[in-house]
């Protein structure tokens, strides 16, 4: 017998059956994942919860780190155009977003600059918080910040701070201080600032460990000039390297971070600063969970020293570097890519005095991997000068090692000034105001080991130039420029000059990368940005 929808009818001894069955599981104190008292059993049994289960609240971890979560007010004179504005491009990359992360990347402190791009992509010294003017009147930004002792030492970012002529601090419970700069380091975008005459403020801890991709992170910070605002998400990648400049080692985030964030501390479950909230990808201006974080090992380094001197020296080796690229490390006849080559060794520097020539290797510093030629220059950046290091290199497919004690870095003037300063392409245009500036530093491909013996490679690339906008990278090799084969850095301004004089518009280089051989048009007024 069935339903008149084609349903098998219930017997008594399938209903039985299922009767039984439900007893069973009352009496074992469980139906669909619920506790059940027994049958007939006193209400006094029951056991309750006030909270669901399975849930999890971060109000304690919060509750314990805010009041070390500042916030951090900024005024300049409008007449000094020096002042990084949040939200802008120009206070880190010059007005020049860098190509791994195109027009996205964005600093996020303050303002609403009206430049290219877009609202929030204006130039250095755009217009002021919510369009104010600043004709004449002083500029007012807003960022975030952390203190790390009782005694009043508080953490922000450089482009927070960049210029300001008064810092205000103010704590959760709305304490406001005047705060004193006491060191800023533009290339990690750390800043510490200090609040006089107090001794017992509450603070948090930089942690000592690297959080791992997957674990829980929370952010506390002052978007929009709201008042203290918590976010929670995941760490999502680590080493992120945006473009910024050579240290580059961000934490990826997916929390979501806003403008008025800058400076702010991301937190680990167990209330320690993981790291420093420092950049967003935004195309629109708001959260679309990428965030970039200085790592707590990047800020303890700089804090000391800005905290003892004021400003941050540099480990020096004196050598030019670039990534091992397939075809490099098939031309050096070694099997990995790991390592960072060198290019060029400076005379009368570390490198120079320890014996290292062109065309080495290095795979370790004081026994510990070398990935590439960015994370050889972020270890030995974040060492002081006077360390002894020991490099571990492979030359001519053996391997060796050297020692050799760390100079300073010296400036970028200093640098240009040495004898023997590898040539930068911007360089070698003559004086030539009317040439495109590329922000390359070259060299003939014969004379860095492993490179080929045709064109000319590419051994750095500013971050700023117009050739990092159309992708170029350390490594890349220019085989024409225009119709013209180069293989010197005056060929190549030999072909931009040339081209300029038929009065193009662009001119059309060809580059051989580790994606194959591709044409790249940049465009003859090109410059780079301060």
């Amino acid at each position: 017998m069935t339903r008149s929808d084609n349903t098998p009818s219930v017997t008594k001894r399938h209903r039985k059956a299922l009767l039984a069955g439900v007893v069973g599981l009352a009496l074992a104190g469980v139906v669909a994942g619920q506790f059940v008292p027994p049958l007939n059993a006193p209400a006094a049994a029951q056991i309750t919860t006030s909270q669901p289960a399975g849930t999890f609240s971060f109000a304690d971890i919060v509750e314990k780190v805010s009041p070390a979560v500042v916030s951090v007010k900024v005024k300049k004179d409008a007449g000094n155009d020096q002042m990084a504005m949040g939200g802008d491009l120009g206070g880190q990359f010059g007005g020049n977003v860098p190509p791994q992360i195109e027009q996205f990347l964005k600093r996020f402190g303050f303002g609403d600059g009206q430049g290219p791009g877009g609202p929030g992509m204006g130039p250095r010294g755009g217009n002021g918080p919510k369009g104010e003017s600043r004709g004449g009147r002083p500029v007012v930004g807003q960022g975030s910040g952390f203190i790390i002792s009782a005694d009043g030492y508080v953490v922000t970012n450089n482009h927070v701070v960049d210029g300001a002529d008064e810092v205000d601090v103010t704590t959760t419970d709305g304490k406001e201080y005047v705060a004193k700069v006491i060191g800023t380091d533009p290339r990690t975008d750390v800043a510490l600032l200090k609040i006089e005459n107090v001794t017992n403020l509450p603070w948090v801890k930089l942690a000592d460990g690297a959080p791992r991709v997957g674990d829980w992170v929370i952010a506390v910070g002052n978007p929009f000039g709201l008042g203290g605002t918590v976010t929670a998400g995941i760490v999502s990648a680590r080493g992120r390297d945006i473009g910024s400049g050579p240290y580059d080692d961000f934490i990826q985030i997916d929390a979501p971070i806003n403008r008025g964030n800058s400076g702010g501390p991301t937190f680990s479950l167990n209330g320690e600063v993981i790291g420093m909230n420092t950049a967003i990808v935004s195309p629109s201006g708001g959260n679309v969970g990428i965030a970039f974080a200085i790592p707590s090992e990047t800020v303890k380094t700089v804090v000391a020293q800005l905290r003892d001197k004021g400003s941050v020296a540099r480990g020096y080796i004196g050598v030019q570097i670039q990534p091992v690229t397939e075809e490099l490390a098939s031309g050096l006849g070694i099997k990995e890519t790991d390592g960072a080559l060198v290019a060029q060794v400076q005379p009368n520097t570390p490198g120079a005095k320890a014996g290292l020539k062109a065309g080495d290797v290095i795979v370790k510093v004081n026994e510990e991997a070398i990935k590439d030629a960015r994370d050889l220059t972020r270890k030995v950046g974040l060492m002081k000068p006077g360390t002894e290091i020991k490099l571990s290199l492979i030359r001519d497919t053996k391997p060796m090692t050297l020692s050799l004690t760390l100079d300073q870095l010296p400036t970028e003037q200093q640098m240009a000034a040495r004898p023997g300063a590898p040539q930068s392409e911007d360089d070698a245009t003559g004086g030539n105001k009317d040439l495109p500036r590329l922000g390359l530093q070259l060299a003939p491909s014969k004379s860095v080991q492993g490179a080929g013996g045709e064109g000319v490679v590419v051994t750095g690339v500013d971050p700023n130039g117009a050739a990092a906008q159309r992708g170029f990278k350390t490594g890349d090799v220019i085989l024409k420029v225009g119709d013209k084969l180069v293989s010197t850095p005056k060929d190549v301004r030999d072909g931009l000059a040339a081209a300029k004089a038929e009065n193009r518009k662009a001119v059309l280089i060809q580059v051989k990368s580790e994606q194959g051989v591709r044409f790249v048009a940049i465009a003859l007024d090109a410059k780079a940005k301060g």
